[in-house]
């Protein structure tokens, strides 16, 4: 390792990496089929601590906000999207929540704000629906009224945006099969990766073990190779779930349901006596309606104040709008403020590990491995070895000082054929060309 050729890179390196290192893993179109058996997948669902709901509710008669913030301290080696993902929130929910933690590389027994309370957007209580403001979705099951299954989900990224409207369920299939578009053919092709026509089930499909057509044409909701992408702008226009959502909710929904796709970013609840405010920065194919968006609020604010005779804060109207992190927050004279919530949130026990958190292998003498990259800054270099390690496939990968650098060194790998696979991953998703490490045992 030490006759590396590659030079140490600058701190600031990573920065927007990981959106660009997931963003060919998007939409697509999956033909109208027939459903197969959902008994030949099995996928176990994460289980958070039972003192936190994460996805099940109860809704008294005419409730629109429900469950409640939490905090739980980090551990060596978690990163934010781990903590997300276990407790049902997507990337945009627990970064935007907790902005002075990187959340690569989170210090240990840093205090994270879980943003687990949630407003139900402004639509009929039926069937299910998205809300692409919060990149959400919340399920009303028809045979469990008074009830509602929220999961967070990644959406179409600028240029292919998810669409708005009422649409529905069309069709259901598990162990699909991705029928590449002609024009993600060419975006592959265009970054030095032709793709077949057609991907079958497996590790390298986007879709993931189960997927939903919408009646909106080549618009589905499925599950995803890249879960850590939950949260983000990062589809083809798609909607994608965490798998072990997709798979709670595929068994759950038939064929017709309906399905409204909304973008509401200011969200309004009057909840056990007190009026709060859910702000979220609206997505940037409405980011010029934003000021009108603004008015339409401070005229339901003002209405519902003199309905219920009660005085609002308009100065902490304004900071939740600026702040726009996606927590509801009362805005009534005298109620509390965001960092009080925060405050008085409890505190969890850290689960012994957090669900599906990537864990690579050691590597031996034996095993081949990469030199991917090598730093004069420990954290960029964790940062680096984080960010590969929660790609879809997982690149395992580990920080090793080495003199007075840190190096990202790629393994283990089974083989020559599976390092150069990765290898071109890597450039092709990170812009690095990597070293291989060939075994002690080959010559």
């Amino acid at each position: 390792m030490s006759n590396t050729k590659l030079s140490p890179l600058p701190s600031g390196f990573l920065q927007g990496l990981v959106l660009s290192s997931l963003l060919l893993g998007g939409c697509q179109f999956m033909p109208v089929q027939k459903l197969v058996p959902e008994q030949t997948v099995e996928v176990t669902p994460g289980i958070a601590p039972e003192s936190v709901e994460t996805h099940e509710f109860e809704l008294a008669d005419g409730q629109t906000m429900m469950g409640e913030l939490a905090v739980i301290k980090t551990r060596e080696n978690d990163t934010l999207p781990d903590i997300a993902r276990h407790f049902g929130l997507g990337y945009n929910d627990i970064t935007v929540a907790n902005r002075t933690i990187d959340p690569w590389t989170p210090a240990p027994d840093s205090r994270v704000l879980l943003p687990l309370s949630f407003i139900l957007p402004d639509s009929p209580h039926q069937g299910i629906t998205l809300n692409l403001a919060n990149m959400r979705l919340f399920y009303y099951p028809k045979k469990e009224p008074g009830k509602v299954y929220t999961y967070p989900i990644g959406i179409g990224r600028q240029g292919w945006n998810t669409p708005t409207g009422l649409t529905q369920i069309v069709t259901k299939k598990a162990n699909p099969v991705w029928n590449v578009p002609p024009s993600i053919h060419r975006e592959h092709a265009e970054k030095g990766d032709p793709l077949p026509s057609a991907i079958g089930p497996g590790p390298d499909n986007p879709l993931g073990l189960y997927a939903m057509n919408l009646g909106f044409e080549r618009y589905l909701m499925h599950g995803t190779n890249k879960p850590y992408g939950i949260g983000m702008q990062i589809s083809h226009g798609c909607v994608q779930l965490y798998p072990e959502d997709i798979e709670v909710l595929f068994r759950k929904v038939s064929v017709g349901l309906p399905v409204r796709i909304v973008h509401q970013p200011y969200l309004t609840a009057w909840h056990e006596n007190q009026l709060y405010l859910e702000a979220n920065e609206p997505l940037s194919k409405w980011s010029g309606d934003k000021n009108r968006l603004k008015k339409q609020l401070l005229k339901e604010l003002r209405l519902i104040s003199a309905k219920k005779d009660v005085s609002v804060d308009w100065e902490k109207v304004d900071a939740i709008i600026e702040r726009a992190d996606g927590i509801p927050t009362p805005v009534l004279t005298n109620s509390p403020s965001a960092s009080e919530l925060a405050d008085s949130a409890p505190l969890l026990n850290h689960p012994a590990r957090l669900y599906r958190q990537p864990e690579p292998e050691k590597i031996k003498d034996s095993d081949w491995a990469a030199l991917v990259a090598r730093f004069d800054n420990e954290i960029e270099a964790q940062k680096l070895a984080a960010m590969l390690t929660h790609q879809g496939p997982m690149i395992p990968a580990h920080k090793v000082q080495k003199d007075n650098n840190y190096l990202v060194i790629a393994g283990p790998f089974k083989n020559k054929k599976e390092l150069k696979s990765v290898a071109k991953r890597i450039r092709m998703d990170f812009e690095i060309d990597i070293e291989p490490l060939k075994p002690v045992s080959v010559n």
